[in-house]
């Protein structure tokens, strides 16, 4: 009787952590039961295996996809980052079909994805800096632009470049940012705005009949610093033309000559590229010129479209300063995305 007593206080005493791990181990064991024993799990899946290495292929491989037809290999480039989102879908179709063929398959366009864009899942913005610079496609067609410019200012940028500026709202920019800006200069559709002073101001040819780009010198506490504005042409994705950027791909030839011939030896760039840091065709810019996104920023920061950024078209790009950190702006009533970076002019200093 004892024994049988001692028994009963036993089981009811089951019912805590106990418990909770062999139930944990029922699921586990359920969700396994049919990849057990079943040798068909080397055999399904080939499909999706094979998706999977043509994934990696295809993001490994990205600078041999030729632009000779549609310019698809400048398109791919363009949204390469997105490409990772067909991991999990090929995941999730491994897992239901029980597939440790496609599930091994994985690992190849992970491990490509990671090497490409893994630095920028993590936040590497640092503090410092004595430079704070911002850009913006204002868009020709915005209705506040007033309101943009306010916004844009309030990032606190020493220098602003905007680019699509319309000649009838050139006023209204020049008047709503006077009192923070004393310094300006505004070349055809793209214009500078200094709380330094600027001079050299001169038009960039980009080979397109009206400008769109300009230099500047702009005469910061830490030196005299070189400022270009662009704003190349505007790319298309067409059914019977494919990714057109012809035009671009010249006029970013021809930018990148005119900054190569650059005297000063701290260069900034400034604007709407219409194009990525992955992009083949602005090989010409970014072989001179670093990212402050990619050295110290957080994140992709996507620029275009406003509405749901999908591609980081707008640059800032630097070259004889140091990038300290990097952001995004909010939205105003362009559809693009301002953003802005802070970098160190006197790389002397300590």
């Amino acid at each position: 009787m004892a024994q049988q007593a001692y028994m009963t206080e036993t089981d009811n005493g089951d019912s805590g952590p106990e418990r909770r791990r062999t139930r944990i181990r029922r699921l586990f064991d359920r969700a396994v039961t049919g990849w057990r024993g079943d040798r068909r799990i080397w055999r399904r899946g080939l499909i999706t295996a094979a998706v999977a290495i043509l994934l990696a292929v295809v993001m490994a491989a990205h600078s041999h996809i030729p632009n000779a037809i549609g310019n698809l290999g400048s398109l791919t480039e363009t949204f390469l980052p997105w490409f990772g989102l067909l991991i999990p879908v090929l995941l999730v179709i491994a897992l239901a079909r029980k597939s440790a063929t496609a599930l091994i398959a994985l690992v190849l366009p992970v491990s490509v994805w990671l090497n490409l864009f893994g630095g920028l899942l993590f936040d590497k913005t640092g503090t410092g800096g004595d430079l704070t610079v911002a850009t913006h496609n204002v868009n020709a067609g915005n209705a506040d632009p007033a309101g943009t410019a306010r916004a844009v200012a309030a990032a606190g940028a020493d220098v602003m470049a905007l680019e699509e500026l319309k000649a009838s709202a050139v006023p209204t920019y020049e008047k709503a940012l006077a009192a923070k800006y004393p310094h300006h200069a505004v070349v055809g559709t793209v214009g500078l705005w200094s709380k330094y002073p600027v001079s050299g101001v001169r038009a960039v040819d980009i080979q397109l009949g009206w400008k769109r780009a300009m230099r500047a010198t702009v005469a910061t506490p830490s030196g005299p610093v070189a400022v270009y504005v662009a704003h190349l042409p505007s790319v298309r994705v067409k059914l019977e033309a494919g990714f057109t950027a012809r035009q671009r791909d010249k006029s970013a030839d021809a930018l990148g000559e005119a900054i190569a011939d650059e005297e000063l030896p701290r260069k900034i760039l400034l604007g709407d590229l219409n194009g990525t840091m992955n992009d083949r065709s602005l090989t010409a810019i970014t072989s001179q010129l670093r990212s402050p996104q990619g050295a110290a920023g957080d994140g992709f920061g996507f620029s275009w479209p406003a509405s749901f950024p999908m591609a980081r078209i707008d640059q800032i790009l630097v070259t004889g300063v140091e990038p300290m950190t990097s952001w995004t702006l909010p939205a105003t009533g362009s559809d693009h995305l301002p953003i802005a970076a802070r970098v160190k002019v006197d790389t002397t200093a300590s």
